[in-house]
């Protein structure tokens, strides 16, 4: 199949002539490159199931490519084709046969001696034309609120057109196509594109000549073009009706994707919706999905109220949306509720389901709910949540006999760097996400460079000394990549160079990347090092460690690594209570 396509264009490239294709060209090499003789080019045509349905077969005795123009506007190739001339008059028939010597036209007149009054009363014809009580026909425009508007997916196995992509509302703003309208009047069933000059269209369409000036955007292209008045028509075939579209110049439903055979098949055709489907021309195994509405058509939106309550539990409410009004046209396909406190939104597909939620924290909530209909649209409402207390299991950042030794802020006890024979440095800088929870307004980032062991530590004034009998936690915020390893150690200065030897320490690894996380460590029950006496088990339980010995609390970024850049972002330095400290 590859080889054979390929064959056809270089034929036609050989030739230098442009036809218009419906189905797959039935071609036979013929056997020289002398023009066909006309004697032997032919055609006959047969009425069909009705008196509107006429069938065409090709009976020539040269082989060749046959093209169609069947004079309803109709531009088809294949051996056989059919068509429905519903109005009264007369049409001209042209068939003709190309090969490599030439072509051969044949024209003949088929006179139709009815009309197909039928069309006026199909609701086809009249949800898509306003029929005959609209002079001036019906106006529709992309549906460019819903989602998937326009869309595409695969043609085999054939699939809705939005499996792949599908716009969302407004998805194309800003490329010159939501003011773009193609109205249809069933008065000589004219079809009229208005564009305001500018056109939107797939990149593989920028080469018709009918084109100018293509400018890409949004990956797609715009184009200068000026289109003129076509013919429209619907048509059956194989049990689905399909929109034909006829014009010398492009002829599209506001986006230009190259529909093969100007054939959109009809999904869905209401007085207020279109929906159409149909294959590209340039890549057949894609199909394309178009919402349309007509011009001024406010649609029918849900709506509802949100509503919460107080449950019996402790800072527990339940949610639920009331005074809900669906259209019959439309359905809730998605109800979330974000409730605004880092927990996850919790989505629901039964719109009449309630649901409870627990918070933490006390503070003011603003929880929004969303609710998607199954048209795409998409409504947001917000429900302002006070919680007048923290919630019992609770553990605020600073603890019972807890302080904050450094929030960079109005709290800043001294801090030094030991770079530990490297390149190490820490700096003040403001806050890259005051969210929850660390909303304050600075921090520090702390980095080292191809050094082991370089530190950023806090040393208490001469005097002084932490005391873990009654707070064993220290904590501090961090931010940084996922994965990267902060060390929290405390250490005795008494050894002076060798206070590393008296040091515990723990290490809290980081979860997510670029979010502040809760760093807690909890020396209780942890073992010093053993370096130096005292060697103790249990810092915390024992008397020799847990008061009057620790003064100085470290902290580095991947310690042991020496091999790169590392660094991490610091805030709310905290730990047991440490008496006067200044």
């Amino acid at each position: 199949m590859k080889t054979y396509k390929i064959g056809i264009w270089m034929l036609l490239a050989i030739m230098s002539v442009v036809f218009i294709t419906a189905c797959e060209p039935e071609y036979t090499e013929p056997s020289s490159f002398a023009k066909p003789d006309a004697t032997k080019v032919d055609f006959k045509y047969t009425m069909g199931a009705t008196a509107f349905d006429v069938n065409f077969e090709n009976t020539s005795s040269i082989d060749g490519i046959i093209t169609w123009d069947l004079g309803n506007g109709t531009k088809v190739s294949g051996t056989k084709t059919a068509t429905k001339y519903r109005l009264k008059g007369k049409y001209t028939i042209t068939m003709t046969l190309l090969t490599k010597g030439g072509a051969v036209e044949v024209k003949k007149e088929f006179e139709q001696t009815e009309t197909d009054f039928s069309m006026f009363t199909d609701p086809y014809y009249i949800n898509l034309s306003g029929g005959v009580n609209m002079a001036n026909g019906k106006t529709w425009v992309l549906d460019s609120l819903s989602k998937g508007h326009i869309g595409v997916g695969p043609s085999n196995p054939k699939g809705t057109g939005l499996e792949w992509w599908s716009a969302d509302p407004l998805g194309k703003k800003g490329v010159f196509m939501y003011d773009d309208e193609i109205t249809f009047n069933i008065n000589e069933f004219v079809a009229t594109l208005e564009n305001h000059g500018v056109s939107y269209v797939k990149g593989y369409r920028t080469s018709d000549a009918a084109y100018s000036n293509p400018v890409e955007r949004d990956g797609d292209w715009n184009v200068n073009f000026t289109p003129m008045p076509g013919n429209w028509s619907i048509e059956d075939k194989d049990g689905m009706r399909y929109l034909k579209l006829n014009c010398p110049k492009p002829l599209f439903p506001i986006f230009d994707v190259g529909a093969k055979d100007n054939m959109y098949e009809i999904v869905k055709l209401t007085e207020n919706l279109l929906e159409i489907v149909c294959y590209s021309a340039n890549e057949d195994w894609t199909l394309w999905h178009y919402y349309l509405i007509p011009k001024g058509y406010v649609k029918p939106k849900v709506s509802f109220d949100a509503a919460f309550a107080a449950t019996a539990n402790a800072n527990e409410f339940e949610f639920s949306l009331t005074n809900v009004n669906i259209p019959s046209n439309l359905t809730i396909s998605e109800v979330k509720w974000d409730f605004k406190d880092k927990t996850d939104a919790v989505i629901l597909t039964d719109h009449t389901a309630k649901t409870a939620h627990t918070f933490i924290k006390k503070g003011t909530y603003n929880v929004s709910v969303t609710v998607t209909d199954n048209a795409g649209t998409v409504y947001t409402k917000e429900l302002s949540v006070v919680v007048a207390n923290n919630h019992p299991s609770y553990v605020p950042y600073i603890e019972d006999n807890m302080m904050m030794y450094n929030n960079f802020e109005d709290v800043f006890y001294k801090l030094s760097v030991d770079q530990a024979g490297g390149v190490a440095a820490y700096k003040m800088m403001s806050n890259p996400s005051k969210v929850d929870p660390n909303e304050s307004q600075y921090c520090i980032e702390f980095t080292k460079v191809n050094v082991q062991w370089a530190n950023v530590y806090m040393q208490l004034s001469k005097g002084y000394r932490f005391d873990l009998r009654t707070q064993s936690k220290f904590k501090m915020m961090v931010y940084g990549e996922a994965g990267t390893k902060v060390l929290l150690k405390l250490e005795n200065t008494d050894l002076g160079g060798n206070a590393w030897q008296t040091g515990v320490e723990l290490i809290y690894t980081i979860q997510q990347s670029n979010k502040w996380e809760e760093a807690t460590y909890n020396f209780s029950g942890v073992a010093n090092n053993g370096s130096a006496d005292p060697k103790v088990t249990d810092v915390v339980a024992d008397s020799r460690t847990n008061n009057g010995y620790y003064n100085v609390v470290r902290v580095m970024v991947n310690p042991g690594d020496g091999g790169a850049t590392y660094k991490v972002l610091l805030d709310n330095l905290a730990g047991p209570v440490v008496q006067d400290l200044k």
